[in-house]
């Protein structure tokens, strides 16, 4: 059963610039990582987990509850959803808007292979007319905006322009560029340079994604474009988003000199949100790779992450870091 979501009015073109979100990341960005990073920068936009159109057009509970989001926490809230089938991004499409999201936000990014080889993702770079489709079929779906996530093109940038153009054309509102093609994967330096022309050419919003690990980072690539999207840079640092909305929205450009100290209340918290939302075992299960990453690189990670890749509850987490020695 849908527990329906009382919406509020989101519009890309009348968002706060510039726009600073959350990347979509499989597997990281659920629910307690959302509410995390907006405790930590609440100024931040957040997106749901890639979501399928098939799962969604079937009622698959999982993917269902991939989709709960905090109302009062997490808005606006963007979901984003991936498929290959225009009639089923027409059902996702409504059930998205009717579980209350703020917006749609269509993959044509993803590289990994299990997903272009289903001619998803990254695929559809290669099929522009099938993209602008499922544009055109979301958008006219609901009311709430339909934006995309893509990447600089399959092997070159050359057709990124008219490929965007044609999904503009279709109903898209927004789009998010990975400044790599799907040839480089996450290899090699992002290029930043075909996204400011992409946004020398279209009104919609422009958001650059790609090696932004800092807020210096973030102020040097923003150039034109009306917003940054961080995604794996935040995985083990989420407080990252805190240093670049400082240094993007209020001109504080020093890195942050955060001590893990003051980090511990936050992960202690990432853990609660992790049991709230999926249970204790489930969660804490979801939560050891997250604990991992927190504790790299300050003295004794190996030992506390030997221990932390173990734990089966928020009790046992406080007592491994309230052990270590500030």
């Amino acid at each position: 059963m849908l527990h329906l979501t009382v919406m509020t009015s989101f519009s890309w073109a009348a968002a706060s610039r510039p726009i600073i979100s959350l990347a979509p990341m499989a597997g990281v960005t659920d629910a307690s990582y959302r509410q995390l990073i907006k405790r930590i920068a609440p100024e931040v936009m957040v997106y749901s987990e890639f979501l399928s159109t098939d799962a969604l057009r079937y009622g698959a509970k999982k993917t269902l509850r991939m989709m709960h989001f905090d109302p009062l926490l997490e808005r606006p809230f963007i979901v984003q959803i991936f498929g290959k089938k225009p009639e089923h991004f027409v059902e996702a499409a409504k059930v998205v808007e009717q579980m209350g999201a703020d917006g749609i936000d269509i993959n044509m990014g993803c590289p990994a292979a299990r997903v272009v080889s289903s001619s998803h993702g990254s695929a559809l770079m290669k099929n522009p007319e099938l993209a602008a489709e499922l544009v055109a079929s979301t958008a006219s779906a609901v009311s709430i905006p339909v934006s995309v996530k893509t990447r600089l093109g399959w092997d070159s940038s050359e057709n990124l322009i008219p490929f965007c153009e044609k999904l503009i054309a279709a109903g898209a509102s927004a789009l998010a560029v990975h400044g790599r093609t799907f040839m480089q994967k996450f290899h090699g330096e992002a290029d930043y340079e075909p996204i400011y022309e992409l946004k020398r050419r279209v009104q919609v919003p422009v958001i650059g994604n790609g090696d932004i690990r800092s807020g210096a980072d973030a102020v040097a690539k923003l150039g034109n474009l009306d917003g940054v999207m961080i995604g794996r840079a935040t995985f083990g640092n989420p407080w990252v988003m805190r240093e670049i909305v400082d240094a993007l929205l209020h001109g504080k450009t020093v890195p942050s000199t955060m001590t893990f100290a003051e980090k511990i209340p936050f992960i202690i918290q990432h853990c609660r949100f992790a049991v709230e939302q999926k249970g204790e075992r489930r969660g804490m299960l979801e939560m050891r790779r997250h604990l991992a990453s927190y504790v790299k690189g300050i003295p004794g990670a190996a030992e506390l992450r030997a221990k932390l890749v173990r734990v089966e509850s928020v009790a046992a987490v406080e007592d491994i870091l309230g052990s270590i020695p500030l």
